[in-house]
């Protein structure tokens, strides 16, 4: 370069995989677990420039440039259900910012609370391949790996049980009360009548 050589930094002139603005501007990134999976959000702000970019599962689904206003909102949807997020830019002091993760209109906390009592996940390793199993408690709709199984219910003597297939395996998740009004249904997997242990989300 001394020489006064023009020539560019990098080899044939290729630009390097990864751009170091994102590096410098990423300001947060979060990780959200729905009924699909989980989904990895990112949030690049330049407050020089006034950047705003949203990454969802590394897929760009938001870009504004030149944005002169630096706090607000950038809402956008998550997962295959489309659900609805926000990310709120608050400023806090001078010229340093917050940002927080709105689902549905809760906070990403309070959100993950409320999921758990509505949903129980399981992961379980079957041939070779991970599994998460998500059952929605209020729909009974079965997740497995981000897309719905296509169930059958069954009632027996002490509840019911939905029935579905992972490849070769038949599963069912049985739902039996408790006898405790707090507690309210018990829900577990089986999987070729084998239970497979709860996760916490």
């Amino acid at each position: 370069m001394a020489s006064g050589d023009d020539s560019p930094i990098f080899e044939d002139d290729e630009s390097p995989p990864y751009s170091l603005e994102k590096m410098t501007d990423l300001v947060a990134v979060w990780e959200v677990a729905l009924s699909d999976g989980v989904h990895k959000i990112e949030f690049e702000h330049g407050t020089t420039s006034g950047k705003r970019v949203v990454y969802v599962n590394g897929k760009e689904v938001i870009r504004k440039e030149w944005m002169f206003k630096l706090v607000g909102k950038e809402t956008f949807c998550v997962g295959t259900a489309k659900t609805k997020a926000t990310i709120n830019i608050d400023a806090v002091s001078g010229f340093a910012y917050e940002y927080t993760l709105e689902i549905n209109g809760k906070s990403l906390k309070k959100y993950m609370e409320n999921r758990s009592k509505t949903t129980n996940t399981w992961v379980l390793h079957l041939d070779n391949e991970d599994f998460r199993v998500v059952l929605e408690k209020d729909t009974m709709d079965v997740w497995c790996n981000g897309k719905k199984m296509e169930t059958a219910g069954e009632f027996v003597d002490d509840g019911t049980e939905t029935h579905f297939s992972i490849g070769n395996h038949d599963c069912y998740i049985k739902a039996v009360s408790s006898g405790k009004r707090k507690e309210g249904i018990i829900h577990s997997l089986i999987v070729d009548n084998r239970e497979i242990p709860e996760i916490s989300c």
